[in-house]
């Protein structure tokens, strides 16, 4: 790799939030940038137009009060007016966050109280989008209400699904806390419209209590403090968090807004990191912005506010996201006067375009500026300065570790789909030819299993089935010849003749192969044109050679060192007098089929119709054997991705993508710590272990020819998988991987349990993923079944899959003890790529 790349710097796109701000201006924009930040944030609204919407609903509450059996409608709130915001059309506002009033309850299950929220809602979208904003916050979805919890989701999901249809190109982030806190969440904000709710929505008035049942929820709770034993305060205080609270809240709102690419999610960052799991959990969904509070940091040694180990890795696993979400530092103290700037590196470029902040495939994550930003200033500087919170990523964003080679390779593929190859009936471009020949791993690990193999020929004293005992190697499927070139290379290098041959049906790439043969191989290989499948295998000629050399390696040379050569020799084999001609054996055939899901390219059938001219005795297929591996993940932005698709395919839900995974969550794990990356790398970064299955498997090694009438039945396969899942979570598909062992002692694996071991930093294979149409949710302690096939109707090849969620129960039984059962939660609709299957 080339040093721009091992030189890779990320870009961190910081904003700063003040929840005391009234109006950002063009001079404290200004200020803000020459303090490094990126962007500001700004109410839509100002004070006024909050205390004039508190004081219409306090006033239609005791109206209520007055008359307890009226229904009077929600009272509207009128239009706003220059006084009632700060915000106006103009420059400014390409660097501005707007925040929608926070103190509004889009979940209250008071009408009164959800009905203004809601027109405050749509009044400062509109406004907001009048004035040319790109982004706007929204408050967080409020799940306790008295005794309620969680039931006013759904009505906050249609608010914002109908939001979403007043601005057609704005985007919605979500304030959400990384876990459900019941005692944040009843920190009200001050003149928050849920201290107005009336107690007999909230599940607190008592039917045998003399209490007014219009009171509010404030006086309720008021009067169940000073009453209280404190029994009830300790209960509180001892519940355990929700871990997955707010992601539920979460799903809900996005899947009623079906998976829109105009929603995101502003993950708040607690003062204590939740288990690996959830941090796992909201690194696979869309982050648009990661904020931290002053709380967050912690002093180091120096007195300066630092991230423990955990907040560093949970911060650099975030920013290696394709499209990486941008850092709001909330409320850590004022921008500097004008006159006090901070001394350190510069700003970070500037706003992100909004065309690339909407997730373009030309992110501008990653600028060229980028790599000259943050040469300067290397020598840390005692004093941070008054912004010290923000001088500190700043310093983290020098600091980020080098990305490993799979990383550099794959920028830019990271969760972008790409449909599997079709060899068989495509003849592929040079570009992809040259795509997979960049993996120096694949044919290394190439070259051991063909020298090893060589060297077992010579010391188990196997007859050879070439001229003058030399061992028949043929490549098929030769491509552009690197597997060519290793079999030579391990043919000299362990000082074993052989007789190669190379098959290729790619006439473009055989164009290649032959001037290989005449500019680096010296002639040496015998090329063939043709499908493998028909290849009848070596042909030999009973009779007297040409003068020179043909078909040898190595190949004879002179006194100075150099090949001899024939002028009659042919990049075919060379003609001779022959009297008879014969098909003889091969010795050992190499090949490189294999696709993500390791058969999905059509491995088994292509050898199906060469492994009969394997020498019967010792013939050797490199690969020997391979096994596919299936393990359930939640991919929320594939899905979306898919769902894109489906306006102009509508098979794009039945078709198996291959992806570099990345904003993925392993749904099955185990315990045991693990990290993202090998082992020999400083960017390890730990994630949950995934339970990942074997499949099935398909081995190689001399067979009978198959019948003219086969149906290719041998090889269909299926599998019945059952995972054990924890947590409550939504299957979005299926990831694939495969482990392939070349010969004994030499194996490759795509699988992330043991890729470092056997093959690190691999590059050739990105995973494949099979979709859901519909992504099935699945409970906490849960059981999810997976039933996939490999089928075939003589044509092609296809995958069919579906899955079925199981909760687990402890009933009671006439015998002693429980009896744990399964009870089937609901089965996913079937998966086929039949439509699109690999064609034979």
């Amino acid at each position: 790799m080339d040093s721009p790349a091992e030189d890779w710097t990320p870009t961190f796109w910081i904003g700063q939030h003040d929840s005391r701000r009234v109006r950002v201006t063009p001079e404290a924009l200004e200020q803000a940038h020459a303090c490094n930040y990126d962007m500001l944030t700004s109410p839509i609204t100002t004070p006024s137009f909050h205390t004039r919407t508190l004081t219409l609903v306090s006033n239609h509450i005791t109206e209520l009060d007055r008359n307890p059996g009226t229904e009077l409608p929600v009272p509207t709130i009128p239009s706003l007016s220059p006084v009632d915001t700060p915000l106006a059309p103009g420059d400014t506002v390409t660097h501005v966050l707007a925040v929608v009033s926070p103190w509004i309850d889009l979940c209250s299950p008071d009408p009164v109280i959800y009905g203004v929220s809601r027109q405050v809602l749509d009044l400062e979208v509109a406004y907001a989008a009048f004035c040319g904003i790109g982004n706007i916050i929204l408050p967080s979805p409020k799940l306790h209400h008295g005794k309620l919890h969680g039931e006013g989701v759904t009505q906050y999901a249609y608010a914002v699904q109908e939001a979403l249809k007043i601005a057609q190109y704005i985007q919605l982030s979500i304030m959400l806390p990384m876990m459900d806190d019941p005692e944040q969440d009843g920190d009200e904000v001050e003149g928050s419209l849920a201290l107005e709710a009336r107690a007999k929505y909230m599940g607190l008035y008592n039917s045998h209590s003399q209490k007014n049942p219009m009171e509010s929820t404030r006086d309720a709770m008021r009067d169940i403090d000073q009453n209280d034993d404190g029994a009830s305060i300790r209960r509180k205080k001892s519940a355990r968090f929700d871990c997955f609270g707010t992601w539920d809240a979460w799903n809900v709102i996005r899947t009623l807004c079906t998976y829109n690419a105009r929603l995101f999610v502003a993950l708040s960052v607690p003062s204590h990191l939740p288990p690996l799991s959830v941090r796992s959990r909201w690194h696979s969904e869309p982050l648009r912005l990661v904020c931290f509070s002053e709380k967050t940091f912690c002093l180091n040694a120096k007195g300066h506010p630092a991230f423990t180990h955990s907040y560093q890795e949970l911060l650099t696993q975030y920013m290696r996201i394709r499209n990486a979400p941008w850092i709001l530092l909330m409320d850590v103290g004022p921008i500097p006067e004008p006159d006090k700037p901070e001394a350190s590196t510069a700003v970070a470029n500037g706003w992100q375009p909004f065309s690339e902040a909407a997730g373009s495939s030309s992110s501008a994550q990653m600028p060229a500026e980028a790599s000259q930003i943050w040469q300067r200033g290397n020598k840390e500087s005692e004093d941070l300065g008054p912004t010290p919170h923000l001088a500190y990523l700043r310093y983290l964003q020098r600091k980020q570790p080098a990305k490993t080679l799979l990383q550099r390779f794959g920028a830019g593929y990271q969760d972008y789909l790409q449909a599997p190859l079709q060899p068989l009936t495509d003849n592929l471009e040079s570009i992809t030819y040259e795509v997979f020949e960049k993996d120096p791993v694949k044919y290394d690990l190439y070259y051991q299993a063909i020298a090893q193999a060589l060297i077992d020929w010579r010391e188990q004293g196997k007859p050879a089935s070439g001229p003058d005992g030399r061992v028949v190697v043929a490549v098929v499927g030769a491509g552009r010849g690197p597997l060519v070139t290793k079999a030579l290379l391990a043919s000299e290098s362990e000082d074993v003749p052989i007789e190669m041959w190379a098959v290729e049906k790619n006439p473009n790439a055989f164009v290649l192969l032959q001037r290989h043969n005449e500019e680096r191989w010296s002639n040496s290989v015998n090329l063939v044109k043709s499908d493998m499948r028909s290849w009848k295998g070596p042909l030999r000629r009973t009779a007297t050679k040409l003068p020179g050399y043909t078909g040898q390696w190595p190949p004879p040379r002179n006194e100075y060192r150099n090949p001899i050569t024939s002028q009659n020799q042919s990049s075919i084999a060379a003609p001779t007098t022959a009297q008879t001609l014969t098909h003889g054996p091969i010795d050992i055939l190499i090949s490189e089929l294999l696709g993500s899901f390791a058969d999905n390219e059509l491995s088994p059938e292509c050898l199906d119709g060469i492994l009969p001219l394997l020498n019967p005795t010792h013939g050797i297929s490199i690969p020997a054997s391979y096994t596919a591996y299936l393990t359930p993940i939640a991919a929320p932005k594939l899905h979306a991705d898919i769902l894109a698709r489906t306006a102009t395919d509508k098979g794009a839900h039945n078709t198996p993508y291959v992806v570099m995974l990345h904003a993925i969550d392993y749904l099955s794990t185990t315990s045991r710590p693990n990290t993202a990356s090998s082992t020999s790398n400083s960017s390890a970064i730990p994630i949950p272990v995934p339970n990942i299955l074997p499949v099935w498997s398909f081995s190689h090694g001399p067979m009978k020819p198959l019948p003219a009438s086969s149906e290719n039945t041998h090889n269909t396969r299926q599998a019945r998988l059952n995972f054990n899942l924890r947590d409550r979570a939504v299957c979005h598909g299926l990831a694939g991987y495969f482990e392939a062992t070349l010969y004994p002692g030499v194996e490759l694996s795509t699988n992330p349990l043991n890729m470092d071991e056997k093959s690190p930093e691999m590059m050739s294979w990105f995973p494949i993923f099979f979709p859901l149409k519909t992504p099935i949710y699945t409970p906490d302690a849960s059981t999810l079944t997976v039933s996939i096939f490999r089928a075939t109707d003589n044509r092609k090849v296809w995958y069919e899959w579906t899955v079925e969620p199981w909760s687990n129960l402890l009933g009671g039984g006439v015998s002693s003890g429980a009896e744990k059962r399964k009870i089937r939660l609901g089965i996913s609709e079937v998966g086929t790529s039949k439509d699109g299957g690999c064609m034979m």
